[in-house]
């Protein structure tokens, strides 16, 4: 009884010995040899794994600007300091970077927007997006609210408050993981600088768009004309301001009859 306990012993640890010199020299033989700089790089790296640079991780960044596949500035979150040290990395000149954040072009709160009907469903705005007319909300452009681009934020920058997402842009790293979430395409990327936005998505026409929301942009083109700049245009009843003209002087804010042209606040 003992030597047969003593001999399945011995068969146990022998093989596990074996698999473990087998796999030892294996590694060895088939490891695949990591350019330096590619540690380097992911070391400089925020480690966030987020995606907004277009890779899986930052790993595949950093593998992918070794290889040229990659600009050094790939790296959204960490913005111009990273990229400066990982122009030191590979020898290269970091290019000058704009820092951007998210927008969210809907200004339909509880208040300001109208429900067509109660939603019953699953608190997600994909979901709610495939029921009738595209959601409960009264405009088919509007936001849902249910915060599907909140959960998709890994940097807690972005929360419903009165029906709509709002964006707190010194929390915002611009990695595009709410763009993504957002059904109704309402959140894009746009300069931090910028401190006039049109907060809305709808091509309705005025009476259309009026009788569901009390703020929504109806395409009256007073911001344009008033705009001296060219900076303001007015396309399929919708406005839309050119960040590259625009020198956020607020004349058009000024003008908009229904208030939708907002300065930039802290979140919003």
């Amino acid at each position: 009884m003992i030597s047969g306990i003593l001999i399945a012993a011995v068969i146990v640890g022998g093989t596990g010995l074996f698999i473990g010199v087998f796999l030892g020299i294996s590694g060895k033989k088939f490891a695949v040899e990591v350019d330096e700089r590619e540690e380097a790089i992911l070391a400089e790296l925020p480690g966030n794994n987020c995606g907004g640079c277009g890779y899986a991780g930052c790993s595949g960044l950093a593998a992918a600007i070794v290889k040229g596949e990659a600009e050094i500035g790939g790296c959204p979150v960490g913005g111009t300091v990273v990229a400066s040290k990982i122009g030191e990395i590979m020898g290269q000149s970091a290019p000058k970077q704009e820092r951007k954040v998210a927008f969210v072009k809907c200004g339909g709160t509880c208040e300001s927007a109208l429900n067509e009907y109660e939603y019953q469903g699953i608190k997600d705005c994909m979901m709610a997006s495939l029921m009738q007319d595209g959601g409960p909300k009264g405009c088919g452009y509007g936001c849902l609210g249910f915060g599907s681009c909140v959960k998709a934020c890994p940097f807690d920058a972005i929360h419903v408050k009165d029906g709509i997402a709002v964006v707190d842009k010194e929390a915002c790293k611009a990695c595009g993981k709410c763009i993504a979430a957002c059904p109704k395409k309402l959140i894009e990327l746009i300069p931090y600088k910028q401190k006039t936005f049109v907060q809305c998505s709808s091509h309705e026409k005025g009476k259309a768009l009026m009788s569901v929301c009390k703020v929504g942009c109806i395409g009256c083109k007073l911001c344009e004309r008033s705009c001296e700049f060219g900076a303001v245009t007015v396309l399929n009843s919708l406005a839309h301001i050119d960040a590259d003209k625009c020198t956020n002087c607020g004349v058009c804010a000024e003008k908009c009859p229904r208030k939708i042209i907002m300065p930039r606040k802290s979140a919003g």
